[in-house]
């Protein structure tokens, strides 16, 4: 049983990781292994992404009053994925979730200041990055200019 002030200091340690993440995400990792679930941890890292571990009667207190609409359902052993990128946590956890499939699962998460359920979190997980995104617009730019240099060209070589 944990004291009362060993309580409130990871509430506000919960409540500091809340405020300051401009995604949240919910993760049931109920059957990850250790060796897994490292692996996990050091691949949110190399990305930006912080991972803790909580109990989910603190972590409702924490969730207390900071988004909009209702927690969803936390069941099984609960962690939360957070980061200041408002995509990287849940495209690193559904990326990771792919590889494990069974042991790794979303159960919803906090995006731009409301509750939202897990498909949401798994749609935003879809989400190419943003690098990936900006080379897909430049190549939609230079398809037509392409395009117009070839036909100017197939136009110059017939007269």
């Amino acid at each position: 049983m944990l004291q009362k002030s060993r309580k409130e200091e990871m509430i506000k340690d919960l409540e500091g990781a809340i405020k300051g993440s401009e995604s949240l995400v919910f993760v049931n990792f109920h059957g990850l292994k250790v060796s897994d679930e490292t692996k996990l941890r050091q691949n949110l890292r190399d990305q930006g992404v912080n991972y803790k571990v909580g109990r989910k009667t603190l972590l409702k207190r924490a969730l207390a009053g900071k988004a909009i609409g209702e927690i969803p359902e936390l069941t099984g052993e609960v962690a939360i994925a957070y980061s200041k990128d408002p995509t990287s946590s849940p495209r690193e956890v559904y990326n990771f979730q792919k590889t494990h499939k069974g042991m790794l699962n979303i159960l919803g998460g906090i995006f731009e200041g409301k509750f939202v359920d897990s498909a949401y979190m798994i749609e935003l997980g879809t989400l190419p990055s943003r690098e990936v995104l900006l080379s897909k617009i430049a190549f939609l730019l230079k398809s037509p200019m392409q395009r117009l240099a070839l036909a100017v060209n197939e136009v110059a070589k017939k007269k």
